[in-house]
């Protein structure tokens, strides 16, 4: 699997997990030069606390625009150290 965004890839891996409809890559998987900390956190009643990155490329800022659980909750405990991509960052096989 492979997320893009802005014509760069920002992930690449074949080992993600698919929950609710998301890739969740594995984090090494995920070129970390695009990702600047977001202060945005939100609540999943089952998974926990999420947090975000905001995704840069070429000057261009996609705000909040991937998300992980630093501490999932035991359900979803294999979200561990893996990260989400939304707001137009394409998924593709």
């Amino acid at each position: 699997m492979k997320a893009i965004w802005n014509d760069k890839v920002i992930a690449v891996s074949d080992k993600t997990i698919l929950m609710e409809g998301n890739h969740y890559f594995p984090i090494e998987s995920v070129n970390s030069e695009f990702l600047n900390n977001s202060q945005t956190q939100t609540i999943c009643v089952w998974k926990g606390t999420a947090s975000y990155y905001n995704i840069e490329v070429d000057g261009v800022n996609n705000s909040d625009a991937a998300w992980y659980y630093p501490q999932p909750s035991d359900a979803a405990a294999p979200l561990k150290d893996h990260i989400a991509f939304w707001k137009g960052v394409k998924i593709e096989s």
